[in-house]
């Protein structure tokens, strides 16, 4: 039986990976959190309700401050990593740039000084984002081409990604580096798309929409949260990772097929929420400096290895709004 630490376990995408690897494993999971940015406890409650919470262990710790000795104590069972834990909402990024990427950098810092000195650790995946390769306006980015960030979050995880390759290089940390797109799912906090524009369309307010200066809204690729899990459960499952003398480690960019703009996704939610959508179209650039109007990512190296996302987009949106609805108190 494997045991897993899950950084970020608090988060949206966290508590989801939790519940993931509980109903598809029989792994322990040690879940660490410090609760101090987005984390909730009751994002994990809800999380667990219905299953064998025995093979779960919370710990609270803030990765901020490097490991103490006691602390790594706790850990020595510990044979995969998933670091999840991150700031990672780009308004703020900017709003107050020093903070957001300080935390970023040493957290990802804390994790890895602890992995270099544990030998039982078998892999070390990070999660990043599609946003570190900056803006393209057809088809993907393939794994490994230039970082271009565009604003303080994405070079945050770009930095992320940096230290993550100079500890595989140089201490010989197992490290797979996964890049994803923007996910969705039940639970998620109200900074995020979704489950503001269904805040707003409850309160019966104009939803403001980013679109460049001639009006084109900006557009992503959307992906469950449990997609996003279950391709982290089969990369552990299945692939060992590179080690040097090889030329990268190993990074799989994990994908949605189905692309919209932010008036079309929207106009979804408010139709499964049977509400009449308001909405002024702002321009970006005014508001959010460094906004890049569409990212891709090109998603046939997993896809190659056998991975499939077991959830198709219509079918999570539809989930996401009713549970949402259903649960009122997320939406606050």
């Amino acid at each position: 039986m494997k045991t897993c630490a899950l950084t970020g376990v608090g988060g949206f995408v966290g508590s989801h990976t939790l519940r993931h690897i509980l109903e598809n494993t029989d792994w322990n999971v040690i879940g660490i959190d410090s609760f101090k940015h987005r984390g909730k406890l009751d994002r994990i409650q809800v999380q667990l309700e219905g299953l064998d919470a025995s093979r779960y262990t919370n710990l609270v710790y803030d990765l901020n401050v490097p490991f103490s000795p006691q602390f790594m104590k706790k850990l020595d069972d510990v044979d995969y990593v998933i670091s999840m834990a991150s700031e990672s909402h780009v308004d703020r990024s900017i709003t107050d740039p020093r903070p957001f990427v300080e935390n970023n950098v040493n957290l990802i810092l804390t994790l890895l000084e602890w992995a270099k000195v544990n030998d039982r650790i078998e892999k070390f995946i990070h999660i990043s984002t599609d946003e570190v390769y900056g803006p393209i306006l057809n088809g993907g980015h393939k794994e490994g081409e230039p970082h271009r960030p565009s604003n303080p979050y994405s070079a945050s995880k770009a930095a992320q990604e940096a230290i993550c390759y100079s500890y595989w290089r140089t201490f010989g940390v197992p490290v797979i580096v996964t890049n994803t797109m923007n996910i969705i799912g039940e639970l998620q906090d109200t900074e995020k798309y979704i489950p503001m524009v269904m805040k707003a369309l409850l309160n019966d307010r104009t939803v403001t929409i980013h679109a460049d200066t001639d009006g084109t809204p900006g557009s992503r690729f959307y992906l469950h949260a449990r997609n996003q899990a279950d391709a982290l459960v089969f990369l552990l499952k299945n692939h060992t990772p590179a080690m040097y003398p090889a030329a990268d480690l190993d990074r799989f960019n994990v994908v949605s097929d189905v692309e919209l703009d932010n008036l079309q996704l929207s106009k979804l939610v408010a139709e499964m929420m049977g509400k009449e959508l308001k909405y002024e179209l702002i321009d970006v650039h005014s508001q959010r400096p460094g906004h890049d109007r569409r990212y891709g990512l090109d998603g046939s190296k997993i896809a190659n290895l056998g991975w499939r996302p077991p959830t198709d987009f219509s079918s999570s949106l539809r989930k996401t709004v009713q549970w949402s609805l259903e649960h009122p108190e997320w939406l606050y």
